[in-house]
């Protein structure tokens, strides 16, 4: 590589792919087969900055971590197959011991320890099973490949498989890592954050600026997303930086910055991407963009109202180009507009003009509609308001998988 800033992707790469980081993925228990505890662990102390869910309900570890996210942190302890959410004192209990239980096993202060959790809510954690589990992570941490996979396989729950990205960036004084794992196919339309979303990286780099950041590129991809509507008590995403790519340090307001916003905005916009893609029972990703709004905010607000549409969603699902249904959830969005100046698009397909049908040819909007993405645009006409979100069908898997969860 040349020594001017840039970056590259990746692939088949783990969070630790980061220097200074450790991983393990095991199964204690809580879900009956699976993996479903992970421990993430850093050498050296990380600043850390995360965004978090603005449901009313908030599970005791959303609530442990917002206590401490200001704080130098060593070690983040996952659980998945129990949210730890509606369970009172005794839940927020559970969520100190998991830090502190970890916080003795790696020889760090526990307040340095973040908690999240993922899974049925308003059961208490087996704890006995917790503490066992912590034990064999913390024994398990590694800093190979497999040990990134294997975190990153401990939180998901109805997921298909684990999500995972990686990029390497190139600065002047050295290279530098940014890795990341989600988890999340249901009770997917962030607030703030995502499902859960953990970042890593090695460079250096003031709280302030991680946090700014951080907050920019969650506002344009984890909460630009929907699978079903539904905000949960859980959502949580981090990133942590530990300054292990010594001598490269992020500064506001120069290249690096410049550079290291576009790849975290980058991991983000993957890792969305692939929440999406594996929405429960989802078959496909639509990406809407809304242009020709009042505003930005406005922009959003409609495409949040048209990929939460029950409606739309299932008209993708039947490959069906009802675009009436689109135009009606601008409708009811609560923006003011004039549906006589709305244009709409199916990938490259006008199907609507000025508010009202235009000639197609089925078959060709047929071959829009089959494909696993499909591209939307909507043009108001009304403002310069544009917004790119993403979201996915709504199929008979969804019901059958939501009908029968805690079993």
């Amino acid at each position: 590589m040349n020594g001017g800033p840039s970056f590259q992707k990746i692939d088949q790469a783990s969070i630790t792919a980061v220097r200074g980081f450790k991983a393990a993925g095991i199964s204690c228990g809580i879900k009956k087969e699976s993996k479903d505890l992970a421990l993430v662990y850093s050498d050296t102390t990380a600043v850390a900055a995360g965004v978090f869910t603005r449901n009313l309900v908030q599970a005791a570890p959303v609530l442990l971590c917002r206590e401490r996210i200001d704080n130098p942190i060593r070690g983040i302890v996952i659980n998945s197959g129990n949210a730890n959410a509606c369970t009172g004192e005794e839940g927020m209990r559970n969520a100190v011991e998991m830090a502190a239980l970890a916080a003795r096993r790696l020889d760090v202060p526990p307040e340095q320890v973040l908690i999240c959790s993922t899974g049925v809510i308003g059961a208490q954690l087996p704890m006995d099973k917790v503490r066992a589990g912590i034990n064999t992570a913390a024994r398990a941490l590694s800093s190979e490949p497999q040990a990134g996979l294997a975190a990153a396989e401990a939180i998901i729950t109805t997921d298909y498989g684990p999500k995972q990205v990686a990029y390497r960036g190139y600065l002047p004084a050295g290279s530098f890592f940014l890795a990341g794992m989600a988890k999340g196919a249901g009770m997917i339309c962030p607030d703030m954050a995502t499902m859960l979303a953990f970042l890593f990286t090695d460079v250096n780099i003031s709280r302030s600026l991680l946090k700014r950041i951080f907050r920019e590129a969650a506002d344009r991809t984890f909460n630009l997303i929907s699978v079903d509507g539904d905000t949960s008590t859980n959502d949580t995403a981090l990133i942590l930086a530990n300054g292990a790519a010594l001598g490269v340090e992020i500064t506001g307001g120069a290249p690096s910055e410049e550079l290291f916003a576009e790849m975290v905005y980058r991991a983000c916009r993957d890792l969305a991407c692939q929440i999406v893609l594996d929405g429960e029972g989802a078959t496909k990703l639509i990406t809407l963009t809304i242009q020709g709004a009042p505003d930005a905010t406005a922009a959003r607000t409609l495409a949040r109202s048209v990929l939460n549409s029950l409606l739309v969603k299932t008209a993708f699902f039947g490959e069906d180009a009802n675009w009436g249904r689109i135009l009606a959830a601008l409708g009811y969005a609560g923006i003011a507009f004039d549906p006589a100046g709305v244009d709409i698009f199916l990938g490259p397909v006008q199907v609507a003009a000025a508010g009202q049908a235009v000639p197609f040819r089925e078959a060709e909007v047929k071959a829009v509609l089959q494909r696993r993405e499909i591209p939307v645009l909507v043009d108001l006409h009304a403002g310069d308001g544009t917004v790119t979100a993403l979201g996915s069908d709504l199929s008979h898997a969804y019901v059958s998988l939501n009908s029968n969860y805690r079993s």
